[in-house]
């Protein structure tokens, strides 16, 4: 069992990492960490030297005045070393560090200059040191305007505002789901290395990158219709899109009933992608689900019967309801890293039909059950 602390546990990196290490109960044990440890030294120390492995994430992106991001920086570095050499603690230090390392920037200078210090502390101690250079990183959840141009333009385009491209620059990229798989494989081999350069997933233009997620505004968010799925990026961009739709107030999504005198007819799932679609009747009072994924987009349409679909995003404790009726047919779509069920609530079968991006794969199922 490896105890694991995260410092930064509740930013972008932070929430990810915390989520998908949870995913391993039979080989971690997470220790919590809390901002405020930075200000209580007895906490921070105490945090500290439960730990056989650390991750540094704790860092201040962007501020009006600069030399506040580096003395920040390198004040929570200087910190974290005080805290290991009083406790004469000695665990796996993983620090985060960026490709912005190579620019003349204050925030790259303040990434460099803390891993070297970090470096010099595991040098002197004997102490399995990883010091991450990490390329852009997108995916869902990350803070609009901070964390990624991704995030801004997802957010902005979500919320009807219209995004601008001030640089056109090729970025190198890297999903948070593929980050924080790296990050795992450095702790469970214990790799030691002051300058280990993350290797980018994706590259692409600011502008190429602004034009997907247009397409997804477009087909998805307007029209209810999937993107195609097939390409990993594609597919990672477009997670990271839905999640910042205000699924309270776009779902369920009202489908179109054509009447004629043989009855009627309902387009229940339109997309450019393949996947699996799954049909099922639901006894009164039974609830199916209680389950998550990681990369897999899902669609459930109820088309008769009355049904209440439950969202909750991992790691907190908001539910989201939705009241779904087969006489109004609807769907509902439900997002990466949120558990979902469906109850049948009516005195009736319940009749949905799914539709899943992937074959269920028996070896790779990314299906984790939780209680909504």
């Amino acid at each position: 069992m490896i105890r694991i602390g995260i410092t930064g546990q509740t930013g972008f990196i932070g929430t990810h990492l915390f989520n998908y290490l949870n995913l391993f109960k039979d080989q971690v044990q997470l220790v919590p960490f809390e901002d405020r440890y930075f200000s209580e030294k007895s906490d921070f120390e105490s945090f500290v030297s439960k730990c056989d492995a650390i991750i540094h994430l704790a860092a201040l992106n962007r501020h009006n005045d600069p030399q506040t991001i580096y003395d920040t920086n390198i004040g929570l570095v200087k910190q974290l070393i005080s805290a290991l050499e009083n406790t004469g603690s000695r665990p796996h230090i993983l620090f985060s560090s960026s490709t912005q390392e190579e620019r003349e920037n204050i925030f790259g200078k303040s990434k460099r200059e803390g891993r070297q210090l970090l470096m010099q502390w595991a040098a002197r101690n004997g102490a399995p040191f990883t010091g991450m250079v990490i390329p852009n990183v997108f995916g869902p959840f990350g803070n609009p305007y901070y964390n990624s141009v991704i995030a801004t333009f997802s957010h902005q385009l979500t919320h009807d505002e219209q995004p601008r491209v001030e640089v056109d620059a090729q970025l190198k990229l890297i999903y948070i789901g593929d980050l924080v798989k790296v990050i795992w494989y450095l702790i469970k081999n214990r790799v030691s290395d002051g300058e280990y350069k993350v290797s980018p997933t994706d590259e692409a233009k600011v502008t190429d990158i602004l034009t997907l997620l247009q397409s997804f505004k477009d087909w998805y968010l307007e029209n209810g219709i999937f993107p195609n799925l097939s390409d990993p990026f594609e597919r990672n961009l477009f997670n990271t899109f839905v999640c910042y739709i205000d699924h309270s107030e776009f779902f369920p999504f009202k489908l179109k009933v054509n009447n004629d005198d043989r009855g009627s007819f309902v387009e229940t799932v339109k997309l450019n992608s393949g996947g699996q679609v799954s049909f099922s009747i639901t006894k009164p009072g039974v609830t199916r689900g209680n389950h998550f994924h990681t990369r897999k987009a899902e669609r459930f349409a109820v088309i008769k019967g009355k049904a209440l679909i439950q969202l909750r995003r991992i790691g907190t404790d908001k539910i989201i309801n939705f009241e779904l009726d087969g006489t109004e047919p609807a769907f509902v779509d439900m997002p990466v890293w949120h558990t979902h069920n469906i109850t049948n609530t009516g005195t009736e079968d319940l009749y949905t039909i799914f539709w899943i991006s992937e074959f269920f794969d028996p070896g790779d199922p990314d299906t984790f059950f939780e209680q909504v």
